[in-house]
């Protein structure tokens, strides 16, 4: 099944309230943690808080820093990509950050690498963008969909100097998204929240079709007369039952200059970065060279981590990518238990009814390796154990 997260922005939309929400929803505080020290920032102080605003309980974070902010274009880039994060993380951070730079440039008439982030340029929205992409990773999110946003109007107060609301780079980040006017005063979305949305959201619109697992409410310091100062986060299990066809994007490149030892390590990075699968096949280039075709398929919002994937990782100058869909089942993963020890099992669900059962060959190694049998019996009671499982509670449900 895929895990889908809505983002339902009641109040606004800002990097800070949308780490809050992720963390009320059930990600770990040690990944926020963990994308701090991964980008080597020092004195940031991450402070958790557990307001009421408008009767609802929710979480606040404050990020605190030392820095005085005001890095350019080029600087805020630079530490994203000598960071620690992980491929993934550090990928979309990268997205969101040239869509803010884009945008910034935009707005200003200047080139981006002329870009001075002033506000935006400090080590805050580095942890909003990098955090909020480390959490959803925690959470297992694959897909999120976000509801229109709300636009409040009027004048702030800018570096640059007096500013009207919505800021303009804000606007310029939301082209082509579904935004609704409202009567609350101010600024309800800032540009980094704008441009963590936009970089991750697959959909805009209405509540997704979901078996709801966890909501995390958000909150900003302000109290809005009209409306709850809360950004609302909703995580669940996209489940229809049926056969649904899928978007997927397919990554190639032919390669007849790249070590054979190494060949395994550019699949597994790509995994790393998000791939759904990864995989290689013999081809004949030219001059009769023979050669390595790569491919990866993954989802849209993961083909610049790929395609930057493949391009750091193999010997290729250049990456094709072809967007196509495919009929996908419903997935579940259950977890059995063999000899005492767990194996996880992914189950496949067509019209509701259980069409795949496939033990994880990684924990059937795992538990191989522990117990001194071999893989194949603990596969083979690992399938048996989950197909009884599965065909009790489809007698159940009957």
């Amino acid at each position: 099944m895929t895990r889908v997260a809505y983002i339902d922005p009641v109040g606004g939309l800002a990097g800070d309230m949308l780490l809050a929400a992720l963390l009320d929803a059930g990600a770990p505080h040690d990944a926020l943690d963990g994308s701090v020290r991964a980008l080597g920032l020092d004195g940031v102080r991450i402070e958790v808080s557990r307001p009421v605003r408008a009767g609802l309980a929710s979480t606040h974070v404050d990020v605190r820093t030392a820095d005085g902010g005001g890095r350019t274009a080029e600087a805020m880039r630079a530490v994203v990509a000598a960071s620690d994060l992980s491929e993934h993380v550090r990928s979309r951070s990268l997205d969101a950050l040239d869509r803010l730079i884009a945008a910034e440039a935009e707005v200003h008439g200047v080139e981006p690498g002329d870009v001075v982030l002033h506000e935006l340029g400090g080590d805050d929205t580095l942890v909003d963008i990098c955090g909020a992409f480390a959490l959803l990773d925690a959470l297992e999110v694959e897909r999120v969909v976000c509801a229109p946003i709300p636009l409040g109007r009027g004048i702030g107060e800018m570096d640059h100097g007096p500013m009207p609301l919505p800021a303009p780079a804000a606007l310029a980040l939301l082209a082509g998204v579904p935004v609704v006017g409202v009567e609350t005063p101010g600024e309800l979305v800032t540009p980094t929240g704008a441009a963590i949305v936009v970089t991750i959201a697959r959909a805009f619109g209405e509540f997704p079709s979901m078996t709801l697992r966890t909501t995390g409410t958000g909150s900003g310091l302000r109290e809005h007369p009209d409306r709850p100062n809360v950004v609302r986060v909703t995580i669940g299990e996209a489940a229809n039952g049926r056969a649904g066809r899928g978007e997927v994007v397919l990554l190639q490149a032919n390669v007849d200059d790249l070590v054979p030892e190494l060949v395994p390590d550019v699949l597994e990075a790509c995994v790393a970065a998000g791939a759904i699968d990864a995989w290689t096949a013999p081809i004949q280039m030219k001059k009769a060279r023979p050669g390595v075709l790569l491919s990866v398929l993954g989802r849209p919002q993961d083909e610049r981590a790929l395609a930057e994937t493949l391009l750091r990782h193999s010997s290729t100058l250049g990456v094709r990518v072809q967007r196509l869909e495919r009929y996908e089942l419903d997935r579940a993963i259950r977890e059995v238990r063999v000899g005492g020890h767990p194996v996880r099992v992914k189950i496949g669900l067509l019209d509701g009814q259980v069409v795949n059962v496939a033990p994880e060959h990684d924990d059937c190694a795992a538990v191989a390796a522990a117990t001194g049998r071999p893989a194949k019996q603990i596969w083979a009671e690992a399938l048996s154990a989950a197909t009884t499982e599965t065909q009790e509670l489809d007698a159940h449900a009957r």
